[in-house]
């Protein structure tokens, strides 16, 4: 039984199929799935998904053994009948972006996709024991359960508010365990919560049963181990519940990615345990599982692979480590099988460890076994099967005649009119139109550049680094068109375009802008692939710090414009106030007062007095006599009152005193 790994984002999901431990399945870092032949170390099938960029494969679950049932079928013999029975065929593969494929290595093709459960990355895929059933866990926090028969959704559960990181079918069927920082364990019949553990501080990553015994006699164990975690924890289910602590612990030296186990059945059988670590180390451990052992275990043997030191290289005589990538144990106790080295080309080794010794390093040569099985490989790729008794014919050999076939006029015809429409790529490139205008109510005679041909000729101008092409193809500046053209752009010309594009950014800044949006779209589409490129910093360094220098430099230019803005503005201002106006010395606002008739009266006399302005002279002696004799007369009014009031006569009325005058 073993556990996958897929659920570190440095570790590459890789598991060896059930039982027979005939296959490899590894997912490497191009987002390929790789099945090799343990037998023969060879390549036995590649897969290549959709969306092996954008939605890369996580996790990896083989399903149980089971026959081929699909074409005609005939009487087989025994022998036949039971290798079929014991072929690996189905296997589930796990994507970031919430789906689950499930691969056929008998079709060699993908069986079915399992889509619409989860939003967020699948972290982990168990089968169930009977076949027909599958549980997937993802970030998003629900356990799915699948019904392989019709490829829908029995049904879905929410398990906590933080991911789901690890999976684990109990060997009977009826328990489910689930882990994102705290264990659950499920009956699979209610989907309600059986046991809870707690103890880890980080996300648990493995989970694997141990024992095969029902869960009420205190005989079930499983082990756990979690993320940055040396210790690899063993639980105990209690049928009182009082199982809230780990009752075994393996020391480790990293954290684990891979196990296998031999269940005990048991309490006097011990479990064999097989754990590769992070740091490419194997650790095995032997142990009867019988309650509570206060002292963390250490392994019983250690087992290191490393290749030979380099002759006459300084400091090539001490060997150099290479990875362990999966193991499975054998039926004997020291018999192993071990995958290390790459993930892209893994050597693949039946061996036996003396366990007795606690350290034990297998020198292997990593280069020269890659290269044998490669050449293999390529012999039995491409090498045709030919009958005996047939004669192969290469054209430019002495004594080849190719047979004449009569050609219909017709026919003749046809291939005489395309030949005179075909044309030399210069004079294609000459009359190609990269405003795509023919497309869009153009004649219908001119040339069309489809998307496939940018996708062509762009990695042609790379390879040839023809600077007419490269030219032809960047100088575009439709967006759709460059990223239909990116998204169609092989593999192993994408980091060739981003150091053209660097190159051509560091020249003219108009030419800078244009290479701005390949470089955007070459980003967003390829993302995946280029944060798996290893030695990326360094590639991309000249890139960021070109970047970097011209967005500092865009700060202190927008500061020094804004500044100049200033002083224009503020001359532009001193000038207006300096300038003077002529006064504009019109009314702006008349006000007439309505006159009465004594003031018309008065005023033509002022106008009379103005007019014989020569007899001012008389007129004021005229006026001098009229006030004299006006004062002369009021004196002797007020005599006249004096000697009345003595009298007595003041009750007079004023009309008798004028008569009496």
């Amino acid at each position: 039984m073993a556990a996958d790994g897929g659920s570190s984002s440095l570790a590459y999901p890789c598991a060896f199929s059930l039982k027979s431990r005939q296959y490899l399945a590894v997912c490497a870092q191009d987002g390929r799935l790789r099945i090799w032949d343990t037998h023969s170390n060879t390549l036995h099938q590649e897969y290549v998904p959709s969306a092996h960029l954008s939605a890369t494969c996580t996790c990896i679950a083989w399903g149980p053994c089971r026959t081929d049932k699909e074409g005609p079928q005939r009487k087989k013999r025994r022998s036949e009948a039971m290798v079929a029975a014991e072929r690996a065929d189905l296997l589930a593969l796990g994507t970031a972006a919430g789906s689950v494929l499930i691969y056929s290595t008998v079709k060699g093709a993908l069986h079915c996709t399992l889509e619409g459960a989860h939003s967020g990355q699948v972290n982990s895929v168990r089968w169930h024991p009977e076949g027909g059933v599958l549980y997937s866990g993802a970030e998003d926090g629900h356990i799915a359960e699948w019904d392989l028969r019709s490829g829908k959704l029995r049904c879905k559960w929410k398990v906590d508010r933080s991911a789901v990181t690890s999976l684990c079918v109990s060997p009977d069927g009826r328990l489910l365990l689930s882990a994102g920082q705290t264990i659950k364990m499920w009956d699979l019949e209610t989907k309600e919560v059986y046991r809870r553990f707690t103890g880890h501080s980080t996300a648990v990553t493995t989970l694997c049963f141990a024992t095969t015994r029902p869960p009420d006699s205190d005989g079930l164990y499983f082990l756990s181990g979690a993320a940055h975690d040396r210790l690899l924890s063993v639980w105990q289910v209690r049928a009182d519940g009082k199982d809230k602590n780990a009752v075994v612990s393996f020391t480790l030296t990293d954290e684990p990615l891979h196990i296998d186990l031999t269940a005990s059945d048991s309490k006097d059988e011990a479990v064999r345990l097989a754990v590769v670590c992070r740091d490419g180390q194997l650790h095995l451990f032997e142990h009867i599982l019988n309650g509570h052992c206060k002292k963390p275990l250490s392994p019983s043997c250690s087992v290191q692979v490393s290749s030979p030191g380099a002759v006459g290289v300084p400091g090539g005589d001490s060997p150099t480590p290479v990875p362990v990538l999966a193991t499975a144990l054998g039926q004997e106790k020291q018999a192993l099988l071990l995958a290390y080295g790459n993930h892209t080309q893994p050597v693949i080794e039946r061996t036996t460890v003396n366990t007795a010794e606690r350290h034990v390093c297998l020198v292997r040569d990593v280069k020269a076994t890659l290269t044998l099985t490669m050449e293999t490989a390529i012999s039995k790729v491409k090498t045709p099967v030919v009958n005996a008794d047939a004669k192969v014919l290469v054209p430019g050999l002495p004594g080849h005649c190719a047979p004449v076939k009569s050609v219909p006029a017709e026919a003749e015809k046809r291939k005489q009119s395309s030949k005179t429409k075909e044309m030399s790529i210069e004079e294609r490139l000459g009359e190609m139109d990269l405003t795509v205008s023919a497309r869009k109510g153009g004649p219908v005679g001119a040339s069309s550049l489809q998307t496939d041909s940018f996708a062509v000729l762009l990695v042609q101008g790379l390879e040839s680094n023809d600077s007419n092409i490269l030219n032809k193809v960047l100088q575009t500046k439709k967006e759709a068109l460059i990223k239909k053209t990116v998204s169609r752009l092989p593999i192993p010309a994408v980091l060739p375009l981003v150091e053209e594009l660097t190159k051509r950014m560091q020249g003219n800044p108009y030419s800078a802008v244009m290479m701005v949006r390949w470089l955007k779209a070459v980003l967003t589409l390829h993302a995946s692939y280029l944060s798996t490129v290893p030695d990326l910093v360094g590639q991309l360094g000249v890139l960021y710090h070109l970047i970097e220098s011209r967005v500092k430099m865009f700060h202190k230019l927008t500061r020094l414009h804004g500044k100049l803005y200033l002083l224009v503005t503020q001359v532009a201002a001193s000038e207006r106030s300096h300038t003077v106006t002529e006064l504009d010395l019109t009314a702006k606002l008349v006000y007439e007062e309505d006159s009465s008739d004594e003031g018309e009266e008065g005023s033509g006399d002022e106008g009379l007095a103005e007019e014989d302005s020569d007899n001012w002279e008389e007129d004021e002696e005229e006026e001098m006599d009229e006030t004299s004799d006006r004062e002369k007369e009021g004196e002797e009014e007020e005599e006249m009152n004096v000697e009345t009031k003595v009298n007595g006569d003041s009750d007079l009325e004023p009309e008798n005193e004028s008569e009496e005058e």
